[in-house]
């Protein structure tokens, strides 16, 4: 077995990524106050064709050297807007039929790999601070609180760490709806 070199993966280029097909999931960083935390969402939606981010609260934008440094371009690839209120938000992406999904630790939360998708539904995955997770009027208001079971004695995984476990799942379930 041979190491492929980057050439040889054919990635899209950043006008192919923009035309392709995108992954009906919207991403919510609200209030995430790492830089690297940020950038390395961006990477993690370029990979699996998310269709946007939003950065909410205190998060925030590129360009900055920072993002730039975990994104390694994908702030050029993955649409993205600011978003001052994530309730604000919210409430539009519910009149827009997104199904919203607090990633979170709650009472009747329901574990990742029990988490159903439906196909013809788009899913905004909420992602909160890295302290303070995401707030509870914004819990209160989802569709959905999804956990992401852990068996150590750590209470929590790191934001971006959680972003790409929850994204990597929804993306393999609804590929499994379309084939």
């Amino acid at each position: 077995m041979r190491k492929l070199k980057n050439n040889e993966l054919e990635r899209l280029s950043i006008d192919g990524f923009k035309a392709a097909k995108k992954t009906p999931i919207i991403i919510i960083l609200d209030n995430i106050r790492s830089l690297n935390n940020i950038g390395s969402v961006f990477r993690t939606s370029d990979a699996f064709l998310v269709e946007k981010i939003y950065l909410c609260g205190i998060t925030a934008t590129p360009p900055h050297k920072d993002i730039h440094k975990t994104a390694l371009g994908s702030t050029d690839t993955v649409a993205w807007e600011y978003v001052e209120k994530t309730m604000d938000l919210v409430n539009k992406l519910k009149t827009e039929h997104v199904k919203i999904c607090a990633i979170e630790q709650a009472e009747k939360a329901t574990m990742l790999n029990r988490f159903e998708v439906e196909s013809n539904q788009k899913y905004a995955l909420i992602f909160g601070n890295e302290v303070k997770g995401v707030t509870q009027d914004i819990v209160s208001s989802s569709d959905a609180v999804i956990e992401i079971p852990q068996f150590g004695t750590k209470h929590s995984l790191n934001i971006s760490v959680s972003c790409g476990i929850v994204v990597w799942d929804l993306f393999s379930k609804l590929s499994t709806l379309e084939n």
